[in-house]
C-alpha cells in the first residue's frame, strides 16, 4: 500500500475519531462544524475562484490554498495529535485573510455553504475582519 494512502487513511480515521468524540461529549454543533470545515473551506475557495468580483491576485492565492488543503503532503504530518491539522488551518486562515482584505468579507460570507456562525468565527480568528465598534458619541 502506498505511503500516501496510509497517511490519508490515518488522517481520515483521526478526523472521524475527533468528530465522534465531540458528539459523545455532547458538543454536536462543534462536531458538525469540524466534520464539514475542510470540505466547506475547499468549496469556498473554489467558489471564490470562479467569482468575477475577486481580483486576479487573490485568485492565485486561492488556487495555491486549494492545492495545499487537498495535498496529502504537509509540513506537519496529519497523524500528529493537535499539531497535524494545524498547518492546514494556518494556511486556510492566511489565504482567507488575504482574500478578504482584497475582495471584502461579504464575498466570503456570500459563498460560505456551512453554518454562518462558523464563517464568522473563521473570519474573526484569521484577523480578516475586525469587530465593528460603535462610533464615539458626538459632543
Amino acid at each position: 500500500m502506498p505511503a500516501w494512502l496510509v497517511a490519508l487513511s490515518i488522517v481520515l480515521l483521526l478526523y472521524a475519531v475527533a468528530v465522534v468524540w465531540l458528539i459523545l461529549a455532547g458538543r454536536k454543533v462543534a462536531a458538525r462544524e469540524l466534520a464539514f470545515l475542510i470540505p466547506n473551506l475547499v468549496l469556498l475557495f473554489k467558489d471564490l475562484l470562479r467569482d468575477p468580483a475577486v481580483p486576479r491576485g487573490p485568485k492565485i492565492v486561492l488556487a495555491l490554498g486549494i492545492v495545499w488543503l487537498v495535498s496529502p503532503i504537509d509540513l506537519l504530518p496529519e497523524f500528529l495529535p493537535v499539531l497535524g491539522p494545524l498547518d492546514d488551518a494556518v494556511v486556510a486562515a492566511l489565504v482567507l485573510r488575504y482574500v478578504v482584505r482584497h475582495a471584502g468579507a461579504d464575498i466570503a460570507r456570500t459563498h460560505w455553504r456551512g453554518d454562518p456562525r462558523t464563517v464568522e468565527k473563521i473570519l474573526r480568528s484569521s484577523g480578516a475582519t475586525q469587530r465593528v465598534s460603535a462610533p464615539p458619541p458626538t459632543p
